[in-house]
C-alpha cells in the first residue's frame, strides 16, 4: 500500500511539473521557438556537403629507403587500411601533427648522429603518440621501453629517477636497439617490426615459416599492422594538407627554450628548487618528467642535467 501511495505522489509531481513547464514555455515564446523539422531533402543536402574519399596508394612508397611491395594484393590492402583509419581519425591526426612539430626537432638529430634513418622517428609516433605513455605491461615513455631493456642499455630506472621518460636518453637507447636489430635481420623494416615483436619472437617466426622479410611472414595482429601504421603516419605527417588536415603555423606546438642546470648533489625539496628558479613544480616536472619524486636522493653524487625553461615563456609565479 505504501508503494502505491508513493507512485501516486510521484505521478502528481510529474503532472504538476509538466503543467508548470508548459506555462513557462507559453509565456516565453522567444526562448522556446519551435525547431524546423528537417526534411529528407535537407538531410541529403547535408550529406552531400560531407565527403569520404577512397585513398590512392602513393607511388614509390618506401620505409627508410626500402621499397614497399604494393603489387602484392595483401600488402596493398593492409596499407590501404592504415591510410584510411589514420586519415579519418582526424582529431588524433591533428594532434600528432602538432606534437611532431614540437618533438621531431629533438629526435631527428639523435637519429642522424647514430646513423639511423629519419623514418624511424615515426616509430615513436606509433608507440606512444609522442606522449609519456605507460602501457599495461609497463612499457614507458616515447619509445615504450620496458624496465629490463632500459637498464640493459644503461638507463637509470628506479623510484627516484626513471630515464625512460627522458626523451633524449631514451631516443639514444632506441637507436642502439634498432641498429642491433638491423644488423641481425638485414633491413630497417625488419628492425622496426622486431622493435614491436622482440628480436627473439621475430627470429622464431622467420625460422618456423622458413621465409625472410616482413612482407612475407605471417605475424600476429599487432606486429602485422605495425609497419603499415608507420607507413601511413609517415605519409600523412609528410603531406598533411593532401589528406585534408588544415592548420596555421601558430596552431602547432613548439618547444620551450631551456637552460640546463648541472646537479651532482641530493635535492631534498623540488618544489622549493623550482621556485628558486622562478618556476612552479609543475613546470619543472613538465620539462623533466624523468624526475619521479619531489626529491633527488643522489647518494652516488651522479651528475644530472635539469632543464629550466628560459624566462618569459611561462607566467610569473604569484
Amino acid at each position: 500500500m505504501k508503494r502505491i501511495k508513493t507512485i501516486f505522489i510521484l505521478a502528481g509531481v510529474v503532472i504538476v511539473s509538466a503543467v508548470f513547464i508548459n506555462a513557462v514555455q507559453s509565456t516565453n515564446t522567444d526562448a522556446y521557438k519551435p525547431v524546423k523539422k528537417t526534411t529528407d531533402k535537407d538531410s541529403l543536402s547535408l550529406l552531400h556537403d560531407y565527403n569520404v574519399y577512397a585513398l590512392k596508394i602513393p607511388d614509390g612508397i618506401n620505409f627508410a629507403g626500402e621499397r614497399v611491395p604494393v603489387e602484392d594484393p595483401d600488402v596493398k590492402e593492409r596499407l590501404d587500411r592504415e591510410l584510411l583509419v589514420n586519415t579519418y581519425w582526424q582529431s588524433n591526426g591533428l594532434l600528432l601533427i602538432k606534437r611532431a612539430n614540437k618533438y621531431f626537432p629533438i629526435i631527428e638529430p639523435i637519429l642522424k648522429k647514430n646513423g639511423v634513418p629519419d623514418d624511424l622517428k615515426y616509430l615513436a609516433v606509433i608507440e606512444s603518440g609522442l606522449t609519456q605513455a605507460v602501457s599495461p605491461a609497463g612499457a614507458t615513455g616515447f619509445w615504450q621501453l620496458m624496465k629490463g631493456t632500459a637498464r640493459e642499455y644503461g638507463l637509470e630506472v628506479n623510484d627516484n629517477v626513471d630515464e625512460r621518460y627522458h626523451i633524449k636518453k631514451s631516443t639514444e637507447v632506441a637507436c642502439e636497439y634498432l641498429k642491433k636489430a638491423k644488423e641481425r635481420f638485414g633491413t630497417w623494416t625488419m628492425a622496426a617490426a622486431a622493435y614491436n615483436a622482440g628480436q627473439f619472437g621475430m627470429a622464431k617466426q622467420l625460422e618456423r615459416q622458413e621465409i625472410d622479410g616482413y612482407y612475407n611472414v605471417l605475424l600476429g595482429e599487432e606486429t602485422g599492422r605495425y609497419v603499415f601504421r608507420i607507413l601511413a603516419i609517415k605519409e600523412i605527417l609528410s603531406h598533411p594538407t593532401e589528406y585534408g588536415f588544415n592548420f596555421e603555423e601558430d596552431d602547432l606546438y613548439t618547444n620551450i627554450p631551456v637552460n640546463e642546470v648541472s646537479v651532482d648533489t641530493a635535492i631534498s625539496d623540488f618544489p622549493k628548487f623550482a621556485k628558486d628558479y622562478g618556476i612552479t613544480y609543475k613546470t619543472l616536472k613538465i620539462h623533466n618528467p624523468w624526475l619521479r619524486e619531489t626529491n633527488l636522493n643522489n647518494a652516488s653524487r651522479k651528475q644530472y642535467f635539469i632543464e629550466i625553461p628560459k624566462k618569459g615563456y611561462y607566467p610569473p609565479i604569484k
